[in-house]
């Protein structure tokens, strides 16, 4: 009860606040920020490091500038209602062909909006919701709670480390989340060591080839430079479709090395 009444709450508080995030962009919390920003020993060899553009974090990797994160205060600009209409989440997650047995993990889960619908496809297999933000998590345990979804397994994971088991799942999944991730390159090593031989990494990313989508530049995400970066880790660039009004979903595997 104590959980339930912390989630409604929030959820009240973060009303009001949704109001400032539109599908122009993205505002991000102090808390969220800080997050994004949070150092470590910094690799020359792998990033650069140039003063910040309006929306990102002043941090570059392969050429391409991290955009800020996303706070838990945007919750309910995942949970919207036009966002069936706008996205078809339902369609993009027919197209990544999953089996009901399949373990899969959504990186940057958010609210578990995309979570608690791939449960639905994997009933005998589990979905690993990851975020970094344990507000996120509070919000996706009540809906697990609420809802009786046993298959799905809050996770809280770091800014450079899901926290997943090596060898446990089947498929990565990242809906307008990659672009945020402040150590990428990091991040992703230990996401393919989560990944089963025969495992895949997705990534849903607003078309940055199409300026008239309506988002902000640093959230979106070319076809080349997400194949350039998955590249980098060793990433196999499978197949593209272009299936959704605005994104591209990107699939990639191990490969054979």
């Amino acid at each position: 009860m104590h959980l339930k009444t912390r989630i409604s709450s929030f959820l009240r508080i973060t009303c009001g606040l949704c109001l400032i995030v539109c599908c122009l962009g993205f505002n991000v919390s102090s808390a969220a920020a800080d997050v994004a920003t949070q150092s470590n020993p910094i690799n020359t060899k792998v990033y650069e490091y140039r003063s910040p553009s309006a929306d990102g974090i002043g941090k570059f990797y392969l050429g391409r500038e991290i955009a800020k994160v996303m706070g838990h205060t945007g919750s309910l600009w995942l949970e919207r209602p036009s966002r069936e209409r706008e996205e078809q989440p339902t369609k993009a997650i027919a197209a990544l062909d999953l089996k009901p047995t399949d373990v899969v993990a959504d990186i940057g889960a958010g609210t578990g909006y995309f979570s608690f619908r791939l449960a639905k496809v994997v009933p005998q297999g589990k979905v690993f919701a990851v975020d970094v933000q344990p507000e996120m998590l509070d919000i996706i345990e009540f809906l697990k709670q609420e809802n009786k979804i046993a298959n799905v397994e809050p996770v809280l994971g770091a800014i450079a480390n899901p926290n997943l088991p090596t060898n446990s799942i089947d498929l990565a999944l990242m809906v307008d989340a990659y672009h945020e991730f402040s150590h990428p390159n990091e991040m992703m090593k230990k996401l393919v060591k989560a990944l089963k031989p025969a495992g895949r990494v997705v990534l849903v990313e607003y078309r940055r080839e199409n300026p008239f989508i309506p988002i902000k530049t640093l959230h979106k995400m070319t076809q080349k430079q997400a194949r350039k970066e998955m590249q980098a880790i060793g990433l196999q660039w499978q197949t593209t479709k272009d299936v959704l009004p605005s994104q591209h979903i990107m699939i990639f595997t191990k490969g054979n090395g």
